[in-house]
């Protein structure tokens, strides 16, 4: 089991980086409800919780996961004032630490649907944040909430993503390190769009290169969208450095502003942060930009229709520090959107949520081994917290079921 960076470094939160984390908000009543609620809800589950006065929680033994609760008071009012950002503010301000992260969130998230009691969860819609409106992804809103995240630092991704830069799940393959399966994932989806030599690619979603420089490989010329400057430049320099600048334009473009027709359009973990209301417009573009006879590769991360549609107005941690304006979709929400905006036919699928629990856990791995790099960077401890929670609860939502990663190849049947 693995030490978290909570128990080396519990300094107080900066109020100037971080508004409102430092002190705990405070509703007497509210905490005592999310205490009776989380003792109740922590019960059956497969972990140890512990307190500081020797109180042992959950059906677990000694060589389960524990989760330590470390201040009881702050982390019940943090959970009673707002459950679903609280509970990772909590672990971002020190109130609770664990011995695996992953592995105590795994069992949360395997009874996701069911922590809060059925009389309660008529309330959600009531008493739950919403996303806020300046939060939508307009052509303007997308622009900054992708800067919120993509932006942050070419170095930080560099410090714990493997030399692909590839910021998506990798598909393992038999004897696979993670550059080898990012490049079987690339591959995968190139084939999905019938990507070959001489073939016009358009892909939505740059990222740092990875995918535009294998699609060169196989001798295709390729128009890569991004709306992050700090992505734009780092593909620019490895698509020159791989030798392929003649065969690969990045323009700084949201998909709504392209233009032109393709052979092939390809886009990887782009949608999760396109937001619901703006999936038709999304699906519109792709049908538009394909000739007739041309082909469509998707990776998208979903999650069951019924988990989407309850989601699919709530404010949540991952809203708030990680990705502002974004959903998930399910399986079924995309072969909808397509079918009722597109002439695209749907020509392959596959599942491998389980090969993204395995990335993540490779990359929290190497985002604390290289944390004295990072640190180097200008992030701070709590930064620290903030991104291992953020990696451990994704990671989880995959081990357990919660979420999986889909590839969805279609075809254009037509105009």
């Amino acid at each position: 089991m693995t030490t978290s960076s909570v128990d080396r470094a519990r300094e107080i939160p900066d109020e100037s980086r971080w508004p409102g984390l430092a002190a705990p908000p405070h509703s007497a009543l509210r905490a005592r409800i999310a205490a009776t609620l989380f003792r109740r809800a922590v019960r059956p589950l497969d972990l140890r919780v512990t307190f500081p006065d020797g109180t042992v929680l959950g059906a677990g033994g000694p060589e389960s996961p524990e989760m330590r609760i470390l201040r009881p008071e702050a982390f019940f009012h943090r959970l009673g004032v707002d459950a679903k950002i609280g509970f990772g503010e909590s672990y971002m301000a020190g109130d609770w630490t664990a011995s695996d992260l992953a592995e105590v969130l795994t069992p949360f998230a395997e009874r996701m649907a069911t922590l809060v009691p059925p009389v309660l969860q008529k309330f959600r819609k009531i008493a739950e944040r919403t996303q806020p409106p300046s939060e939508a992804n307009t052509l303007e809103g997308a622009r900054a909430n992708i800067h919120r995240h993509y932006d942050l630092s070419n170095d930080l991704f560099g410090a714990f993503l493997d030399e692909s830069m590839m910021y998506s799940s990798a598909l393992f393959g038999p004897g696979d390190d993670l550059t080898g399966a990012q490049h079987r994932k690339i591959d995968s989806v190139l084939d999905y769009a019938g990507v070959r030599e001489g073939s016009e690619v358009l892909e939505i979603g740059t990222g740092w290169g990875e995918l535009a420089i294998r699609a060169a490989a196989r001798g295709a010329h390729v128009t890569s969208l991004t709306i992050s400057e700090e992505q734009r430049a780092l593909a620019t320099e490895r698509i020159a450095a791989a030798g392929f600048s003649d065969r690969v334009d990045v323009k700084l473009c949201d998909y709504r502003e392209s233009s032109g027709q393709y052979d092939a359009v390809v886009s990887v973990e782009m949608i999760e942060a396109v937001g619901a209301s703006y999936w038709p417009a999304f699906y519109a573009t792709i049908g538009d930009r394909l000739r007739p006879g041309g082909r469509f590769g998707l990776q998208a991360i979903t999650m069951d229709h019924d988990r989407m549609l309850a989601a699919s107005r709530a404010y949540t941690w991952i809203h708030k520090y990680i990705f502002p304006g974004g959903i998930i979709p399910s399986v079924r929400s995309v072969e909808e959107g397509v079918k009722a905006n597109t002439r695209l036919k749907l020509a392959g699928m596959r599942e491998f949520g389980q090969d993204y629990a395995r990335t993540l856990r490779l990359w929290r791995e190497r985002f604390l081994h290289r944390w004295a790099d990072i640190a180097g960077f200008g992030f701070d401890d709590v930064f620290r917290r903030m991104w291992e929670f953020y990696l451990a609860y994704s990671e989880a939502g995959f081990r357990s079921g919660y979420l999986k990663v889909h590839q969805f190849g279609y075809e254009a049947t037509g105009k």
